[in-house]
């Protein structure tokens, strides 16, 4: 990414910074350093790395400050799902963030830009870019407003599971493929809109969810539908 795309990235994730040269290297993969080292002097692991535990942090405060009386066992479920990587894989999904990655030409032949592991590294890195910035609070705004609606749903929950990848697991054991989520409605105004999803198996609906975020709607429908199979046995 050149510098030109730099207020449209900052715009998505909500946050302007003083030193646009740490976000250029955020965005940076090792791959496009190697190639270019006199315009990349850096690449992102090293925010990568910084940006790990500014979420961690981050998640965990917000799990500690919450009315809900969770207990440490609760918290730690929800925050280890909160930081895995396909979470933020997501997370950089939102905000578009394969567009703006610098990858060499290697990565950029082989779709560098989508793959999980290289969008979720970056993702990391602009935490850790905005903590290096302006600081924890900051930082905080930025995370919780990519991941606070769906820290609220798993919260509100009660018993916090990774519904979907535990209906996935068992698709892929029992059916061999995996569920279908289909958008069933959209209702409301942008600024509250509510998701509708249904999730198929082997082409029959068997879960029907509905949340103020397309995740915490395909969550519900993963419960549903877990409940569902498990009254099949």
């Amino acid at each position: 990414m050149s510098r030109s795309g730099i207020p449209e990235l900052q715009k998505r994730i909500g946050y302007k910074f003083k030193d646009k040269g740490i976000l250029l290297e955020a965005l940076t993969h090792k791959s496009f350093q190697h190639e270019y080292p006199d315009e990349a002097p850096a690449h992102n692991e090293r925010l990568e790395f910084l940006g790990d535990s500014v979420l961690g942090l981050v998640v965990a405060d917000y799990l500690h400050a919450s009315d809900a009386g969770l207990t440490e066992a609760g918290m730690s479920r929800i925050k280890s799902h909160a930081v895995k990587r396909k979470m933020l894989a997501e997370l950089a999904g939102d905000v578009s963030l394969g567009l703006y990655l610098r990858v060499g030409r290697g990565e950029e032949g082989s779709g560098g830009r989508r793959k999980s592991s290289i969008r979720a590294t970056a993702m990391e890195a602009v935490f850790g870019a905005v903590f290096e910035d302006g600081g924890y609070k900051k930082a905080e705004k930025v995370v919780l407003g990519l991941l606070g609606e769906w820290l609220d749903a798993a919260i509100a929950s009660g018993d916090f599971a990774d519904y979907k990848s535990d209906l996935q697991e068992l698709c892929q054991m029992r059916f061999g493929q995996l569920p279908e989520y289909r958008l069933a409605a959209q209702e409301g105004k942008d600024h509250k809109k509510i998701f509708t999803f249904e999730v198929f198996i082997e082409g029959r609906p068997l879960g029907r969810g509905a949340g103020g975020t397309k995740k915490e709607a395909q969550a519900r429908a993963a419960m549903e539908a877990l409940q569902n199979l498990e009254h099949d046995e």
